[in-house]
């Protein structure tokens, strides 16, 4: 005797299973529909509102949930489970909700907005390069010397990013968002540390902000290259014992350690190396604006730290109330 059910971890206040239908043979595709329709028609009612006599509980729609079927034998199997392509529910929405006219102004604002980051990221791209790397190895070359060098790598940044789109699809598993916050969580870091540390501690020098991003760049593109090219799971990447023990470890925690570990390295760089002048430090450390600043000091009273509180409390609240119901 088989019977459905569908995974009540996520279904607040729904304790009974969404069918009570049972089968006896195996299933096939006229049973699956059943079991479907039977559960859309109970997450229907248990959805309604509580002044119409149902239970009103809360839960994630069945289509993002698998329904799963018990055997005789105690074994349970998947039956349905719709496979949803995270990159196209924005396309799909807009190619079926929207008239034509809206359809074309979304997808020419969005052509516009590509296009600006794009500019945006090419120009800065060799900006960067001419002025800050090149022109300190080659100085004294003729503004169209520059301007050549600058569109050379702007041709360079293109061919790269041509070049680096298999890896990330190998990196987001098919899901650009997830791609975007593994490659985040891998850069942000270092940066983050090197940030916090010099905004709220005066001992920070140059040499620590310089290894600390450094080598937590160098650790985040270890990781990120683990990532895209072994794995002890995925048949198509190379199974190497301790590289894959990185790529397979989750990103968000890997964001973490990438976190802890760049704060040492800019912690110990300067602790052994010479602290920097109060004149250096003079108005860009939390300390010396705080001291020398009435503004900041009279901005800053006991409604804003209260308002600040009740934020972090949120947000915790939330964090901590999603983790353990989720989990």
């Amino acid at each position: 005797m088989i019977g459905s059910v569908l995974d009540k971890q996520y279904n607040k206040g729904l304790a009974e299973e969404l069918s009570s239908k049972t089968y006896t043979t195996e299933i096939g595709s006229s049973e699956q529909r059943q079991i479907i329709t039977d559960a859309n028609a109970r997450l229907k009612a248990h959805n309604a509102p509580t002044s119409e006599g149902a239970q009103g509980g809360f839960f994630i729609p069945r289509n993002l949930k698998k329904i799963e079927v018990t055997g005789e034998d105690g074994q349970v199997s998947q039956v349905y489970q719709l496979q949803v392509n995270g990159d196209q529910v924005f396309p799909s929405l807009v190619k079926t909700l929207l008239p034509a006219g809206l359809r074309g102004l979304i997808v020419a604002t969005l052509l516009a907005a590509l296009m600006s980051s794009l500019a945006s990221l090419f120009n800065s791209s060799a900006s960067l390069f001419t002025v800050d790397i090149y022109e300190k190895l080659r100085p004294g070359k003729s503004q169209g010397h520059y301007v050549s060098v600058g569109r050379m790598a702007t041709a360079a940044v293109v061919i790269l990013g041509l070049l680096w789109i298999p890896v990330m699809k190998m990196v987001s598993g098919g899901g650009l968002y997830q791609y975007l916050q593994s490659v985040q969580g891998y850069l942000a870091p270092p940066i983050t540390a090197v940030f916090l540390l010099g905004l709220f501690w005066t001992r920070i020098n140059a040499a620590g902000a310089v290894w600390g991003l450094g080598g937590g760049f160098i650790l985040g593109m270890i990781k990120l290259t683990s990532q895209t090219f072994f794995s002890a799971t995925d048949a198509g990447k190379m199974d190497i014992p301790v590289l894959s023990q990185i790529g397979d470890f989750s990103f968000l925690y890997a964001t973490g350690v990438l976190f802890a570990l760049s704060a040492i390295m800019v912690v110990v760089a300067s602790l052994l190396t010479e602290p920097p002048s109060e004149e250096q430090i003079k108005g860009i450390t939390y300390h010396s604006i705080k001291n020398e600043d009435d503004e900041w000091n009279t901005s800053w009273d006991l409604g804003n730290k209260l308002l600040a509180a009740l934020v972090l409390a949120i947000v915790l609240g939330m964090y901590l109330y999603f983790s353990f119901w989720l989990g």
